[in-house]
C-alpha cells in the first residue's frame, strides 16, 4: 500500500490534512494516482476554518489486501458499500 497524505496550511494558520491519496501503479513513464479522501471545508467558526476529510467514494486497492490479510474495514468507509 503507497499513499500520499498531503497536509497544508489553511488561510488561518491552521494545519491540515486535505489529501489522502492511493499510489496505484504504473502506465508505462506515468504514475498512477487516486484521492481516496478530500478534506471539505464547512465553514468558519471563531475564525477557524471548520471541515472534514469526505471519502471520494473510490475503492482504492488496498482494500483487497487488507481483507486477504483479515483486516476488515468499515463499511462505508470510502462512501461505497463494498
Amino acid at each position: 500500500m503507497d499513499l500520499i497524505v498531503h497536509q497544508s496550511r489553511m488561510k488561518d494558520g491552521t494545519r491540515r490534512i486535505e489529501f489522502i491519496t492511493e499510489v496505484q501503479g504504473m502506465e508505462g513513464d506515468i504514475v498512477v494516482m487516486q484521492d481516496v479522501f478530500l478534506f471539505e471545508q464547512t465553514g468558519i467558526a471563531d475564525g477557524k476554518i471548520q471541515g472534514r476529510l469526505k471519502a471520494t467514494g473510490i475503492r482504492p486497492k488496498f482494500v483487497e489486501k487488507f481483507e486477504v490479510m483479515g483486516i476488515h474495514l468499515p463499511r462505508g468507509l470510502f462512501g461505497f458499500a463494498y
